[in-house]
């Protein structure tokens, strides 16, 4: 599917057809294309079907782990609570929370499962827990954790309770002409039945700045990912393909251009950076499908765009404490970002 395929048009069982066909192409992109195909199943009415490719996803966990199995299990939850399977969605929410993820996609998904059904407290209680784990002691939120504290902030609305620090800062992150408190109000929907002209121009200037949310968080672009070959894909890339080693003169070397760029991107203010894995035996399959030689570098740039466009780039910087994106087990700070803070 095109980016921009209006969503009324999208025929959502032929896509996730070609999403699963995809998957078997690819089947170190596997988990990323089956969640997507999962939710065209969803879209398209078809909730068995999306439960099925969860359970494929979860059952293949022994062979191939996945990369966010606590993400998988949140959105089985929540498709199987929307066709009369509540019993076995509280199961695995209660699952879900107990793993505790670092992940907050995962705490979003159960809580607003249950938001939807009217749990309010324990959906108040689920966003807590999880914003307590991810943003307790972290100087700026993440852009993937605002949703934990936008949600937090609507169910505390709908419960009547009182604002507080997180309540504060979820008003400090939101950036909409219109503010949370206006587009939590549980009273909002009182007034689409008033006969005050004025009250429906408000109430849809409302719904368009809620509208615009939901777009800006749907139509963020792909990181600007820049490719990291792992020391063992490096040094087989460049074996097959000797012509690459101008580009990759070393490994040391290869690892500090990453950073350098994406230092020299972050000053300029390029938002959204990435750094994206790649591996031989899928850079073959993509040149293979491009028609060109995986010794072309001017492939490399293109591979990288493909790679963070399936949803495989990590976010640059880490978060303080994550490990460093070069998988050397250390810390970011204590490894390529040692002297970040002089450099940023």
């Amino acid at each position: 599917m095109r980016p921009d395929t209006p969503a009324e048009n999208v025929d959502h069982a032929a896509e996730a057809a070609r999403l699963e066909r995809t998957a078997g192409l690819y089947p170190e992109d596997a988990e990323a294309l089956l969640l997507r195909a999962a939710a065209h199943r969803e879209l398209s009415g078809d909730r068995p079907a999306a439960t099925t490719l969860y359970d494929r996803l979860l059952s293949s966990e022994t062979s191939v782990p996945l990369d966010n199995p606590a993400l998988v299990r949140a959105l089985k939850a929540s498709n199987l609570w929307e066709y009369d399977h509540e019993a076995e969605a509280r199961a695995i929410i209660d699952g879900v929370r107990a793993a505790s993820p670092r992940d907050p996609a995962p705490w979003v998904i159960v809580a607003e499962a249950l938001e939807s059904h009217d749990e309010l407290e324990a959906a108040h209680e689920t966003f807590t827990e999880g914003a307590r784990l991810l943003l307790t002691d972290v100087p700026e939120p993440p852009y993937s954790t605002h949703p934990l504290l936008y949600g937090r902030h609507r169910v505390r609305r709908m419960l009547g309770l009182a604002h507080d620090a997180w309540d504060t800062l979820a008003d400090t992150l939101h950036s909409l002409p219109v503010s949370l408190d206006e587009l939590h109000d549980p009273k909002r929907v009182w007034s689409l039945g008033s006969d005050n002209p004025a009250d429906l121009e408000a109430e849809i200037s409302r719904l368009r700045a809620e509208l615009g949310a939901y777009r800006a968080a749907l139509s963020r672009p792909f990181p600007v990912a820049m490719l990291h070959w792992p020391a063992g894909e490096l040094t087989e890339l460049t074996e097959a393909y000797p012509s690459l080693s101008s580009e990759y003169p070393s490994y040391d070397d290869h690892l500090a251009s990453i950073e350098a760029a994406l230092r020299e991107l972050a000053s300029s203010g390029t938002p959204n950076l990435g750094v994206v894995p790649g591996t031989v035996p899928s850079y073959e399959a993509f040149a293979a499908s491009e028609g060109a030689s995986p010794a072309d570098p001017t492939l490399l740039p293109q591979y990288a765009t493909t790679l963070a466009a399936r949803g495989l780039a990590v976010a640059w910087p880490p978060q303080r404490g994550a490990a460093c994106w070069c998988g050397s087990g250390r810390t970011y700070g204590e490894c390529h970002g040692q002297d970040a803070a002089g450099n940023r």
